[in-house]
């Protein structure tokens, strides 16, 4: 299953996914921008050098398991998914267009993809099935679950929070894109989650944070988990979004985006310099 790589190898990974992201906003629906690229190098970092899984064998039950809780994240799984071999890279560019299964939002037709996803608050829940599943059949395969910082808005993550702490679910990991921007603005100022590490940690979870664009620190959080016996993990993943594209970093207007053939092109060049 999965072979670690190197530092530049993730970063070359995180530069490829990015760039597949904006190819993609490029297409007739656009995509979500800024939080895609948010998440890109969490996703790298998850399926090229930390979770336990096969390509050839999307379905092995010893596998690890990974839910994009955001799932309008779902351009930057799909250059995640594609990348790591689950189909083929090519494929990237039905994204959104007639008879694709490459929908706005995840979709069991994917490989690679566990569960249908998109209506926030709900990812963690599924992940809690799957980690007490996994439990129950006795096997040591983690479940992973990304979700955005707006999301947890809702009130139903926090209930699939106390269940898994109550569960003991250690085998199940919530990583949280902090990147502190949502739809209509900053995360803060709309319905603020600071303290969030502490928030995590009042629901009994096992808690650490980290800068969500260093490889090597997402690295060793994510692949020594569970942190501590019994208790499930929760890792803050403070982000920028848009990272990777200065024009549109940090800015709430990179939620989404149809890119046109000129800004397309500039983003595209844009990342070729930074490659540089």
């Amino acid at each position: 299953m999965t072979a670690l790589v190197g530092a530049e190898s993730l970063q070359e990974t995180a530069l490829r996914i990015r760039r597949h992201i904006v190819d993609m906003c490029a297409g007739p629906e656009g995509g979500h921008l800024g939080g895609s690229l948010s998440s890109a190098d969490i996703l790298a970092v998850l399926y090229f050098s930390v979770m336990n899984v096969d390509p050839g064998a999307p379905a092995d039950p010893g596998r690890d398991v990974f839910l994009l809780s955001k799932g309008h994240g779902a351009i930057g799984l799909y250059a995640t998914l594609a990348e790591r071999g689950y189909f083929p890279v090519e494929e990237l560019a039905t994204y959104a267009r007639p008879g694709s299964r490459l929908m706005g939002h995840p979709v069991r037709a994917v490989p690679g993809v566990e569960m249908p996803t998109g209506s926030l608050g709900h990812g963690l829940a599924l992940g809690l099935g799957f980690a007490l599943s996994a439990r129950l059949a006795g096997r040591a395969n983690r479940s992973f679950v990304l979700m955005g910082d707006g999301e947890l808005q809702e009130g139903s993550c926090w209930e699939a929070a106390i269940a898994a702490a109550a569960q003991r679910a250690d085998n199940l990991v919530a990583v949280i894109d902090r990147n502190g921007l949502q739809l209509t603005g900053h995360t803060e100022q709309i319905a603020p989650l600071e303290p969030l590490a502490d928030r995590w940690r009042a629901f009994n979870w096992a808690v650490r944070e980290v800068d969500g664009h260093d490889h090597e620190a997402l690295r060793e959080a994510l692949a020594s988990a569970p942190w501590e016996p019994g208790r499930p993990s929760a890792l803050v993943a403070r982000t920028v979004k848009g990272q990777g594209l200065a024009m549109v970093a940090g800015k709430p207007n990179s939620h989404y985006a149809t890119l046109s053939d000129r800004m397309h092109a500039r983003l595209a060049r844009a990342l070729q310099a930074g490659d540089r």
